[in-house]
């Protein structure tokens, strides 16, 4: 409420005004001589208290114009006891609301206003001793007005710090609760992509194969039941953890390569595999490396069924892994890319990159670098 469109007063606003100017007239009335100490005319002692009783309803307006009203009540009290409290709640107006070198300002007018005050009321003391007394309560009040100002400036960098501490930590909870909801899509996306691609091939193939026996129906039956029932745990096991860290998502392992593979092969995909890689390497990067060749399988399945996949998964301690996924590419592939968005991203987290597209000789190529600490 500093400026003149300030906010509106509240409530407490309200009660310290009223209690000021209450403390403003009573002390008017205390100050106010009515001649009996100073011999001056009657007009000036009527002048005196009418002044100062307007100079105490000017203080409804001291958080608006803190300054002026402090210079007019200078001018008053040149000649005005009655005057006294209101502009002393005016010195400290200016102290609160104002930086320091205008209270200095204003202190010192006010100075210069009590040597002229001493002349037109014709007091008896010396000049020395109401200067020792008003500069000492003039401080006093300023020093008042100072502190607090300087506690009301502490309370709101604490409040604006608050403020910026709540927003920075809602912040990084919406960005950890984003990048927790992304790598569940990712995990949702690679774990139920690559068994339903199994699941469809199967079903692909009793729908095109009329003449299939018994025995042939059943043992693809059984399959596909199977491949549900995996896809079904998997879906349990992903959602089950929605609620956990991010971290106790159910993840695969370096290890558990030839299992997918063979996986694949058992729904008819043939695969050649050729498998290079010294010892084991790091969790996040032997994960990444299992999630890139089970998106390529999936890739596999669904845009080019039947045909061969060649997987070169090469690498050892010190010189990086390379996997490599490559089939041919029949037609232009369909799909949103979110896999290989996700792997992007997998690899980028991982330090390594990622390459895929179409080689000169029509087949789809699927290719990743992974650093491989010595």
């Amino acid at each position: 409420m500093v400026g003149s469109e300030g906010p509106r007063r509240s409530t407490r606003d309200w009660v310290v005004d009223s209690l000021c100017f209450v403390v403003a007239i009573f002390g008017g009335f205390l100050l106010y001589d009515d001649g009996s100490r100073d011999p001056v005319p009657s007009a000036l002692l009527a002048f005196d208290f009418w002044t100062g009783m307007a100079l105490c309803l000017t203080l409804w307006f001291r958080r608006r114009w803190p300054v002026q009203l402090a210079v007019i009540a200078a001018l008053v009290s040149t000649f005005s006891d009655t005057a006294g409290a209101a502009t002393l709640l005016l010195i400290i107006t200016v102290a609160i609301y104002r930086p320091f070198r205008t209270t200095l300002l204003i202190f010192l007018i006010n100075a210069a206003s009590l040597a002229i005050y001493l002349q037109v009321r014709q007091k008896p003391e010396s000049l020395q001793e109401v200067a020792i007394w008003a500069v000492l309560i003039y401080s006093a009040v300023a020093g008042w007005g100072l502190y607090l100002r300087s506690r009301r400036q502490l309370l709101q960098t604490l409040r604006d710090r608050a403020d910026r501490a709540e927003t920075v930590a809602r912040l990084q909870a919406q960005q950890a609760q984003m990048r927790a909801r992304e790598e569940i899509a990712r995990e949702m996306h690679d774990v139920l992509g690559h068994r339903l691609s199994l699941l469809s091939v199967h079903a692909g193939a009793l729908a095109y194969r009329p003449d299939a026996t018994t025995d042939e129906v059943a043992g693809a039956a059984e399959t596909i039941g199977a491949s549900a029932h995996q896809a079904l745990q998997d879906l349990r096991e992903v959602i089950g953890v929605l609620r956990a860290p991010v971290g106790e998502l159910p993840q695969p392992t370096f290890a558990d390569l030839p299992v997918l593979v063979e996986d694949s092969r058992a729904a008819g995909v043939p695969v050649d595999l050729e498998f290079d890689a010294v010892g084991n390497p790091p969790d996040h990067v032997g994960r990444t490396a299992y999630r890139i060749v089970q998106e390529g399988l999936t890739n596999a399945l669904k845009h080019a069924p039947g045909h061969p996949v060649r997987i070169q998964v090469i690498g050892a301690p010190g010189n990086g892994l390379s996997v490599e996924v490559t089939n041919p590419a029949p037609g232009k592939r369909p799909g949103a890319g979110q896999g290989l968005i996700g792997l992007s991203e997998r690899a980028q987290l991982a330090d390594g990159r990622l390459e895929h597209g179409r080689t000169p000789e029509g087949e789809f190529r699927l290719a990743a670098w992974l650093p491989w600490p010595a």
